[in-house]
């Protein structure tokens, strides 16, 4: 193709930029609070070519890692390309070589055998590591403080999945790091690695295990006694790839499940409970123990969030009109044939942020992003094309809610969280806004727009931001991001 397509994977928030550059000492409004020191790290895809097919999306996308570094008041922004095997030879090409979306089948013949995943999801950083992560492969690891490409990382030879998630858990207390891989053992296998590495970052646990049908598991849970896969009803098909289709569906008539097996235990006592049909979730804000009650929060919807998904499966809804919730499913694992309890605990979002320190355990409150009504027509762009425009606090014991909107027309994405060291204080999270140049929503141009870093005070996130970080730059959507003190960026494995 000689130009990106115009549709909503490459248009607002999604245009390509396709820019590796470094910015030095921001502007800054108002004051940084001196807690924030460190970098926040951000999964961007961005193509860096135009793409084989009209129909790409945005998750098939090059990843880019972006960093905001904060030192001693100032902030300097860079963003670089990973340089996955993807990357590397396209670049080599001048041209995209690699086709549809997880397909294999519709790639030049050239690049046969090579890796292709773009590492554009999540930075995940782990044993004094950062690396870029993708499900359909294993993490690239990243110089935190140049961000060049260190290369694949499979715990020196140990790991034997062929993928990593891009949503791994930490355990506060142990540092531990527990992960899966799913089509652990290659295209459309039903194989689900489970792995657990400790907080040195060395491989000490890998089981394998089946699901029930080959789904995208997009995250997981655990709690102080156990690892939970929930499972949805969107499967790959190998035939299908083979004819050149894609690799999701959804299934709005299939059964979700429940995976529950002790967190240290074997893969032979994993539970497999039965959940709803056709209902969908790709992030899961936290779960913990309470007794026999094991309570899962995720964010729930009726149908799959993604249109090319369902589209795929037969399923004609439109985004606007589908329905969900912050839901709580509770399992009752003293019962011979548990069963899944479900009950609403907040209005329809999703990109959950939950402070680390709560990781598995019971928790008071979390935040995630949602629609303000008042916000008018979200942005397009991000990954389901379609922006959110306002931020959630959320007390999941009352339900007691706190909003922050956006300027109209303007996009929030993903918060990363910082904890502070004041007793009974939130702490702070960190929010790209994106913010049109037009006021007037009537002449508003998709793409032509402004950035900027929202610092937001955790517990009182309707007072709106504490200082704004301005780049000047329409950057590109992230997927997730994450944060990273100083004191753990002095401690890196790579160092400058």
């Amino acid at each position: 193709m000689g130009a990106f397509p115009q549709t909503i994977h490459f248009i607002g928030s999604n245009t390509p930029r396709r820019l590796e550059i470094s910015v030095r000492n921001l502007d800054v409004e108002g004051q940084i609070p001196r807690e924030i020191e460190g970098a926040f790290f951000r999964a961007v895809p961005d193509s860096a070519h135009t793409p084989m097919f009209e129909d790409d999306i945005a998750l098939n996308a090059d990843g880019m890692v972006a960093r905001f570094n904060f030192e001693n008041g100032a902030v300097d922004y860079d963003i670089r390309y990973v340089e996955t095997e993807r990357y590397k030879a396209e670049k080599k090409a001048r041209r995209a070589l690699f086709g549809r979306y997880r397909n294999p089948f519709t790639d030049d013949p050239s690049v046969q055998g090579v890796d292709r995943t773009v590492a554009n999801t999540t930075p995940v950083w782990h044993g004094g590591r950062l690396f870029m992560t993708k499900e359909d492969g294993r993490g690239y690891e990243i110089n935190p403080h140049t961000l060049e490409t260190a290369g694949k990382w499979d715990y020196y030879g140990a790991l034997r999945s062929e993928t990593f998630t891009a949503h791994p858990r930490i355990d506060p207390e142990t540092g531990e790091m527990f992960f899966f891989g799913y089509e652990a053992g290659g295209l459309c296998s039903l194989d689900v690695a489970y792995g657990i590495a400790d907080k040195d970052g060395n491989l000490t646990s890998e089981q394998w295990f089946e699901q029930p049908y080959c789904a995208t598991i997009h995250d997981f849970v655990i709690t102080g006694k156990y690892a939970i896969f929930p499972i949805f009803p969107t499967l790959a098909d190998l035939e299908r790839l083979k004819a050149g289709g894609p690799h999701w569906a959804h299934h709005q008539d299939l059964e979700s499940w429940i995976g529950i097996m002790p967190r240290y235990g074997k893969v032979s006592e994993m539970k497999w409970i039965k959940g709803p049909p056709g209902v969908s979730s790709f992030h899961q804000v936290n779960a913990y123990d309470d007794g026999d009650l094991v309570h899962i929060d995720l964010c729930l919807t009726e149908t799959n969030a993604f249109g090319f998904m369902r589209e795929a499966g037969g399923i004609d809804k439109p985004q606007q009109e589908i329905q969900g919730a912050l839901t709580r499913w509770t399992i009752d694992m003293s019962q011979a044939d548990p069963q899944i309890h479900e009950r609403p605990l907040g209005p329809p979002g999703d990109l959950p942020r939950l402070a680390d320190a709560d990781q598995g355990r019971p928790y008071s409150h979390a935040w995630y992003l949602s629609m303000n009504p008042q916000g008018g027509p979200p942005m397009p762009g991000g990954p389901v094309g379609a922006n959110f425009n306002a931020l959630l606090r959320i007390e999941v014991g009352n339900g007691r809610l706190e909003l922050m909107g956006v300027p109209p027309g303007a996009a929030i994405s993903e918060p990363a969280h910082v904890p502070s060291s004041e007793p009974g204080h939130d702490g702070w999270l960190l929010s790209v806004i994106d913010i049109p140049n037009h006021p007037d929503p009537s002449q508003q141009v998709p793409g032509d727009y402004t950035s900027e870093l929202w610092i937001i005070n955790a517990g009182e996130v309707a007072k709106g931001p504490v200082a704004k970080v301005r780049t000047g730059l329409p950057l590109r959507s992230q997927v997730h991001g994450t944060w990273v003190s100083r004191e753990k960026l002095n401690a890196s494995k790579l160092q400058a």
